[in-house]
């Protein structure tokens, strides 16, 4: 780890130091740097520390306009005989607030926060982050293959390439085959649409996903909002609001 000190008083920052050393033996202090002045300089170089513990009442100003001046990424944990200054100090990349004259225990159970938290990190946020990148990354999904329904007794399974629509009849699941057979689902709608291919289905409302294959033409309609019409019948009108119309010509161009 490695680790700058901010820090105006000699003595403080020696004993800092001795702390650090003797908690931390594989730490390296990188510099101590007793002004806003010279730590602007020094981080505007790019030097890079890993922590940075930071006085607060230095001696030509407060640390805080060293946030001002150069853009610091690591956690800092703030060291100062004021606690009037707490909120500024969280607000400013701050782990941890150490009143002086500070203790070994202090200055571990700040370490150890700064540990946590790395921890954290690592455990919640960075796997979800690989998901994610890899999710970009795969070729977008076709979504499921078929769905099971049953019928007369029997049970069977439609290719999805044959539903022109699903949609809600009696607070019921439907879909529309395109030769016109229709059959009941266990799903909800918002089931089937995190189910089906985002490229391919579009939920137009909250009574109908359509395919694209099925759309036969469009028209603007009454409030502006757009008519669509299927190539197989629907029981009702396929209205889609206003609100909604840019993110379905958007859809409709991505092919």
């Amino acid at each position: 780890m490695n680790i700058i000190i901010i820090e105006d008083e000699f003595r403080a920052a020696k004993s800092l130091q001795n702390l650090l050393l003797e908690l931390k033996p594989d730490a390296k202090i990188i510099d101590v740097y007793d002004s806003i002045e010279t730590s602007v300089e020094a981080l505007s170089k790019g030097i890079k520390a890993d922590l940075i513990f930071m006085d607060i009442q230095l001696s030509d100003g407060l640390s805080f306009e060293i946030f001002k001046q150069v853009e610091i990424t690591c956690p800092i944990i703030f060291c100062t005989a004021f606690d009037q200054y707490m909120l500024d100090a969280f607000k400013s990349k701050g782990v941890d607030y150490v009143l002086k004259p500070f203790s070994r225990d202090d200055i571990a159970e700040a370490l150890k926060k700064v540990d946590e938290l790395k921890m954290f990190f690592q455990k919640n946020e960075l796997p979800e982050l690989e998901a994610l990148l890899q999710k970009i990354n795969q070729p977008q999904s076709t979504g499921k293959s078929s769905f099971l329904v049953f019928k007369n007794q029997k049970y069977t399974t439609i290719p999805t390439e044959n539903i022109a629509y699903f949609y809600i009849h009696n607070e019921i699941t439907h879909l529309m085959t395109f030769d016109k057979q229709q059959f009941q689902l266990t799903q909800t709608l918002g089931q089937v649409a995190e189910q089906v291919s985002q490229k391919q289905f579009f939920r137009v409302n909250r009574q109908y996903i359509i395919n694209f294959t099925a759309i036969k033409e469009m028209e603007h309609y009454f409030q502006r909002k757009i008519l669509v019409k299927l190539t197989v019948e629907t029981p009702e009108q396929l209205l889609i609001n206003k609100e909604k119309s840019h993110s379905f010509f958007t859809w409709l161009e991505d092919r």
